[in-house]
This record gives C-alpha cells, sequence and structure tokens, in this order.
C-alpha cells in the first residue's frame, strides 16, 4: 500500500509540474518513475555520460542508471 501511495504522490508531483528529487537527488524508491520526470532523452544522455566515464560499469552499479 506504501508503495502505491508513493506512485500517486510521485505521479501527481509530476503532472503538477513538480519533480521527484531536491538536493539530495532521486534516489533508488523514485529511481521507477525518474524517466517520467526528465523524459526519455534526459535519459539516454545522462545513460551515454555514464557509460562514457564508466564503461565498465563498476560505479554505484545497479542504482539510478542501469
Amino acid at each position: 500500500r506504501t508503495h502505491k501511495a508513493a506512485a500517486d504522490l510521485f505521479r501527481v508531483a509530476v503532472e503538477l509540474g513538480g519533480t521527484l528529487s531536491g538536493e539530495h537527488g532521486v534516489g533508488t524508491l523514485k529511481k521507477p518513475y525518474l524517466e517520467s520526470d526528465i523524459g526519455p532523452i534526459a535519459m539516454d544522455v545522462m545513460r551515454s555520460v555514464r557509460r562514457a566515464l564508466d564503461p565498465r560499469g563498476i560505479l554505484n552499479p545497479g542504482k539510478i542508471l542501469d
């Protein structure tokens, strides 16, 4: 039930023009909703930057950007 409430809260925040993150970043709880917040193009850019800086995927694996 808590996850459903959080998902509803995140969805409404984005619909109202808000964002999911603040000064502490997105965090793993909000990871599934990040793309709806920033859009697919921004996600692709962030993944590209990550691959360029961490080609072996050893820095913070499995967290925000897979």
